[in-house]
């Protein structure tokens, strides 16, 4: 559909693009660019190539040059600062400030301390508890909610595993629920249809950095009474209307493993704004159990703990990495929305959506892909893509009902519950690790080139859906 705009025809990614270069004006993400001011690649009649466009470029899969010739180097995001941080405190000799006893020591050390009053501070949250990683944090958060056997624990099927083993951890039940086919996340209608009087929590994940529905999700928890915990491993200051991810729910769970925006090698933190629950987080990382008489909380005298407590040296460098979140989150971003920008207006590929309100901040760029409209299978042109240099993810991870233990265990929903899921692992989602790889502008441009490039010589594709691999070799 196109609309006449100043004496121009604007098609529809038209307004999208336009769309997309307001927010890059708005939030100054172009100032973060090492390329200041260069517009997003975009094809058009200035830069295609005029042999390509004629069907003279084969595609490197068959023997052709790939547009990226050099392999991915992995991100690194350790630098002086961290060093610095872990010879001062290897220097102290205090390599973990723990001792599962009451006691100051019973908190852990100065840089767990100082490292959870950081992140409370940045997060705007009161309690802020330092564990040794999210799938620590999750199940940690599960028995702060008093989860017991038989108790159902509502959970998007697609998601890392942790979190729908978490609820195994107590007795409880995870339930899968279908996601939204535009952000991945947790259908709320199909929530609301599964909530029954034995439903005790919902674990909310914002998935590849997109929130869920936050807001609609906390209050239909709390109209039912239960516990909204958020797995928010993939979206630290993503945001919901304003408010930061992580923060919404009664529960908060980040991550600090290795490959996330902000790491500290392995490691996580929980977040709440209720004493009682950071009191009960606290208990569960440091063998809580030894400390109930001690402190005469009635209310934990069934809680059981366990080691969860992140040591000194990790909580010094992810002290120096929280100080430099914003400017690497707003970095990742913004070579995130340069390549949407780059492959806009290519038919059959749906750069990540953002709901209106919502602050993406792209642990990955999942995109959408229509085989219909592309005309070839995903796994074909993904193929193609690595063939060019660029390596992309399809499907994410199996939908997590299929994996053994959850046939092994009791747990409900499947794929029938879950058409949206089974289709975007299937044959619709396809992801880059945005967050995987040391990046530039020019580097997203010549990954937004090898979209455009594998796209128009898709018809040399089609023979690659029946020649078996041998052939392609």
């Amino acid at each position: 559909m196109a609309r006449i705009r100043r004496g121009r025809v604007v098609r529809s990614d038209d307004r999208q693009y336009l769309s997309y270069r307001r927010w890059w004006r708005k939030t100054g993400l172009r100032r973060l660019t090492r390329h200041r001011g260069r517009a997003p690649y975009r094809r058009t009649h200035r830069n295609r190539n005029p042999r390509r466009d004629r069907g003279m470029s084969r595609l490197a899969i068959f023997g052709g040059k790939p547009e990226i010739d050099t392999p991915f180097v992995p991100y690194n995001r350790i630098g002086e600062a961290e060093r610095e941080a872990v010879l001062g405190t290897l220097e102290s000799g205090l390599l973990s400030g723990y001792i599962g006893a009451p006691g100051p020591e019973f908190e852990g050390g100065p840089e767990v301390q100082e490292l959870e009053s950081l992140w409370a501070g940045m997060f705007n949250t009161a309690h802020a508890v330092a564990v040794n990683s999210a799938t620590s944090g999750l199940f940690a958060a599960l028995g702060a909610c008093g989860i017991s056997p038989g108790d159902e624990v509502i959970v998007p099927p697609y998601s890392m595993s942790a979190t729908a083993v978490a609820p195994y951890v107590y007795g409880g039940i995870p339930v899968f629920v279908d996601i939204e086919a535009d952000t991945f996340c947790l259908n709320i209608e199909c929530v609301r249809a599964t909530i029954t009087d034995r439903t005790k929590a919902i674990i909310a994940v914002n998935l590849f950095g997109h929130p869920a529905r936050l807001g609609e999700l906390r209050a239909l928890a709390d109209s039912h009474g239960i516990y909204l915990v958020e797995d928010n491993a993939q979206a630290p200051l993503a945001t919901e209307n304003g408010i930061l991810c992580g923060t919404i729910g009664h529960i908060g769970v980040f991550s600090l493993n290795r490959h996330k925006h902000i790491q500290t090698g392995e490691g996580g933190v929980c977040t709440t704004d209720d004493a009682d629950l950071a009191f009960r987080l606290k208990l569960i990382r440091n063998h809580g159990e030894n400390l109930i008489e001690h402190y005469s909380a009635q209310s934990a005298q069934d809680l059981v703990g366990f080691n969860y407590r992140l040591s000194e040296l990790s909580a010094a460098i992810g002290r120096v990495q929280l100080n430099r979140a914003k400017e690497i989150i707003a970095e990742r971003e913004a070579f995130a929305l340069r390549l949407s920008v780059g492959v806009l207006g290519i038919p059959g590929l749906i750069p990540p959506h953002v709901r209106e309100g919502c602050r993406h901040t792209f642990y990955a760029w999942p995109m959408r892909y229509d085989r219909n409209v592309v005309g070839v299978p995903r796994g074909v042109f993904i193929q193609a893509m690595a063939a060019e240099g660029v390596p992309l993810n399809g499907g994410y991870v199996p939908p997590l009902y299929r994996l053994p233990i959850f046939a092994a265990r009791e747990s409900r929903g499947g794929a029938t519950e879950c058409p949206v899921t089974e289709r975007m692992h299937s044959s619709e989602e396809v992801g880059f690790g945005i967050c995987a790889f040391e990046l530039s502008d020019r580097l997203v441009d010549h990954i937004a080139a090898a979209f455009h490039k594998v796209y128009e010589n898709r018809a040399e594709l089609e023979r690659l859906s029946t020649d078996s691999h041998a052939q392609l070799t």
